[in-house]
């Protein structure tokens, strides 16, 4: 059969549970995509421009 837990062992647990939890978003957080050393001067933008129609 099953003992039952302390309370203070069930809150130390989920206080471990919620520091794990924070530590991987914090982690996640700042696992984006490395940054540029320079920026290029001749590089082209990937957005797209509005292109104007000549009236007829």
């Amino acid at each position: 059969m099953l003992q039952r837990t302390r309370p203070t062992e069930r809150y130390a647990r989920g206080f471990i549970a919620a520091l794990a939890a924070v530590a991987a978003l914090v982690l996640a957080a700042n696992a984006g995509p490395a940054k540029a050393a320079a920026p290029d001067a001749g590089s082209r933008t990937t957005a797209p421009t509005e292109v104007e129609v000549a009236e007829r």
